[in-house]
């Protein structure tokens, strides 16, 4: 009795846990048991007279939701079951995700059709998170996604205020930059930052134009051209391309007649010599006790991976003391193996169901299969993962007396790109801060 209270006695109060329950599992389901042709979905709609509010705040829906389909909801229950023990779901996740389900399914104006993604946002009034449902009904061929493209999105808040025809000639514009042109002149779709930087570009000047009286582009001359670009340097530049990219494919598809950019010389933006940078903020990135923090630390600072390489590296990138990289393999450093060994014992016992398949993932990411965010990675080391990068190429382009050959091997750099590090060497500021 002594011995036993040596170092007291656990109390517990009454009523305060409850005997776990048996888990409740279904049999594997094939991945094409809610899709069967001519089942599920419904090939028909039932059309309405007027939408009907479904007022899901005013009770406690998941209880009560009763879903037309009996049949449908079990096979949907089933996929849910399935698709959360092969994603490594919490409890609460998947069940969430299942009551989110039965709602939806007593709430169809069409039995058994496929759910609309739109109709998912009415979940928000009973706090039932959105994605996960979203991600079950998808896996099992039920999602109708109807959602506008945020890209959409965002192009339609800027041409906001734009008078018409000018408006749908921008839109023109915005659309071949978007999905490319299979028609002569034919075109390649331009990645997402372009276009966003080509319209950020030119809607201020559109909006200008506007306010002066302008209704369409073919009233636009060269001298509204020349009074519309900057006076150098950048901001000239990058306006002076997206006003060319919007003539030139206007004229390419009749908008205008004459496109008025022609032989107007608007230069190229101008580059940035990279300097060095305080490493006071590497050194504690690399000792500190946050695993995620000192692997991202020390992959960066011994081999300067691209910050979007380092999002989207995957578990089998690393094997065999390697890293394998799209352009290039790197032999990684002792101190790099040891923070990554750290950073992988701690996601297998962070998350050791997740089916995640990229190196560094977080509570948002470990359910999902998608990539973490640039920001998150900046957030995590506390500085920008490019200031790091192009810190550690500099100081190999100082030790190596600027060996072009070198850089382009140990990082992947084209030779036009390692000739902005090598170009800087007799810079007056290029001395090492420690």
């Amino acid at each position: 009795m002594l011995e036993a209270n040596r170092h007291g006695q656990q109390l517990f109060l009454a009523d305060t846990f409850r005997q776990k329950r048996r888990s409740c599992r279904h049999p594997p389901m094939p991945a094409t048991a809610v899709t069967r042709v001519g089942v599920f979905p419904v090939a028909y709609e039932q059309l309405v007279l007027f939408p009907a509010g479904h007022g899901l705040h005013t009770f406690e829906v998941s209880r009560f939701a009763v879903p037309r389909v009996p049949e449908l909801a079990s096979l949907l229950d089933r996929a849910c079951f399935e698709h959360a023990a092969a994603h490594g779901w919490t409890k609460t996740r998947r069940n969430d995700a299942r009551a989110g389900i039965r709602i939806l399914l007593a709430c169809q104006d069409t039995p058994g059709a496929a759910i609309r993604a739109s109709e998912a946002g009415m979940l928000a009034q009973v706090d039932v998170n959105i994605q996960p449902v979203l991600e079950v009904l998808a896996g099992a061929g039920m999602l109708d996604d109807d959602r506008p493209r945020s890209l959409d999105v965002w192009f339609a808040n800027h041409l906001e205020g734009l008078p018409e025809p000018m408006a749908s000639e921008v839109r023109t514009w915005y659309e071949v930059l978007r999905d490319g042109s299979a028609t002569s002149p034919r075109s390649l779709p331009r990645s997402r930052t372009t276009t966003q930087i080509r319209i950020r570009c030119a809607i201020p000047v559109l909006h200008g134009w506007a306010a002066e009286g302008h209704r369409s582009l073919r009233e636009i001359t060269r001298d509204d051209i020349k009074a519309a670009l900057p006076a150098l340097g950048s901001p000239r530049a990058l306006v002076g391309q997206a006003l060319k990219s919007l003539f030139r494919v206007s004229k390419a598809r009749r908008v205008v007649f004459v496109n008025p950019t022609t032989h107007i010389r608007t230069g190229r933006p101008e580059t940035r010599q990279p300097l060095p940078m305080n490493l006071a903020i590497v050194k504690d990135s690399m000792n500190c006790d946050q695993p995620v923090r000192a692997a991202l630390a020390a992959l960066l600072a011994f081999h300067a991976p691209r910050p979007g390489q380092l999002r989207t590296l995957h578990l089998t990138d690393i094997h065999d003391g390697r890293l394998y990289l799209p352009s290039h393999t790197v032999l990684l450093a002792e101190p790099v193996k040891q923070r990554l060994t750290a950073w992988l014992d701690h996601r297998a016992a962070r998350w050791p169901n997740t089916a995640n398949p990229h190196l560094f993932i977080n509570t948002r990411t470990a359910g999902r299969l998608g990539q973490v965010s640039g920001g998150w990675i900046n957030h995590i080391l506390g500085v920008s993962a490019q200031t790091v990068r192009e810190d550690r190429i500099l100081d190999e382009a100082i030790a190596t007396d600027g060996d072009t050959r070198r850089l382009c091997d140990l990082f992947g750099l084209s030779i036009k790109a390692a000739e902005r590090y090598t170009n800087t060497l007799d810079h007056a500021r290029l001395g090492r801060v420690t």
